[in-house]
């Protein structure tokens, strides 16, 4: 997911993507314990969207506190 395509999510929508990122990685970590090696290249790039839905929701959070200040 590309960060213009987060941009453009709901602050509801980001915690539903946020929460089905997390689920995957959680899927693949778990099955990779089991010695399944099916999705460990997805790894990095869930790990990379969370960071980028967790980034846009701060900078929205701040944004609005900053303009409730004002």
């Amino acid at each position: 997911m590309t960060l213009e395509d987060i941009k453009k999510l709901s602050d509801g929508e980001l915690k539903i993507q946020e929460a089905q990122a997390a689920e995957q990685l959680f899927r693949i970590r778990f099955a990779k314990t089991l010695g399944k090696q099916d999705g460990v290249k997805n790894i990095k790039p869930l790990k990379l969207d969370i960071a980028r839905i967790k980034t846009v929701a701060r900078e929205r959070l701040l944004a609005a506190a900053k303009t409730g200040k004002a």
